[in-house]
């Protein structure tokens, strides 16, 4: 909208207010040097995002796994805000590996916890080296927040747990050791 009257709709796969506003911005953004609305609109309409947001890596018996690069609190809300208004009712299952520097010092541990309430379960891979007592994180969620040190033993949890119509959304700003890929071939093996 500008001025009242509509100006066109973006239909792209990003979800999130925060996406939203980036879009509004970059339009008013264009059209403050000369491009026209519906060109930024078109334009964004095309547009594709970038890797490691929210990017779809696969699906497999109807579940859905999804990468993200969510390093901090703030992002894991918005991110799980996000998917949570695209799928509705069906299952979250979130699994956070604490990989930036502040995470592995423990400087958000008190509002981690709290940034994961968007999903049903919450699933925290401890690598080495971290300092903190990652299980703070989940201990108010006693029956749907687990803790492992070990990618394989986490795999074949997530194997076991998932079921038809369930998102699996894996927040890293690493690698997490190529959770998603194997994830996929073990429920590929299982199905």
């Amino acid at each position: 909208m500008f001025n009242g009257k509509p100006q066109g709709e973006v239909d792209w796969s990003l979800i999130g207010q925060h996406n939203k506003l980036n879009a509004l911005a970059a339009i008013a953004a264009a059209r403050h040097v000369g491009i026209t609305p519906a060109n930024a609109i078109d334009s964004l309409s095309r547009f594709t995002s970038i890797k490691r947001r929210m990017e779809q890596r696969g699906k497999v018996r109807d579940i859905t796994v999804y990468d993200d690069f969510a390093h901090h609190p703030t992002a894991i809300k918005l991110t799980l805000d996000g998917l949570r208004k695209q799928v509705g009712k069906a299952r979250i299952l979130a699994v956070l590996e604490p990989r930036s520097n502040t995470m592995r010092m423990g400087v958000h541990v008190d509002t981690l916890g709290p940034s994961l309430d968007g999903a049903d379960q919450v699933y925290i891979y401890k690598p080495k080296g971290v300092d903190w007592q990652v299980d703070q994180a989940v201990s108010r969620r006693p029956d749907s927040g687990w803790v492992y040190e070990d990618i394989q033993q986490l795999i074949e949890v997530l194997v076991a747990e998932g079921k038809s119509g369930d998102h699996i959304l894996i927040m890293s700003n690493g690698g997490f050791e190529g959770i998603h890929s194997r994830l996929l071939k073990a429920l590929a093996e299982q199905g």
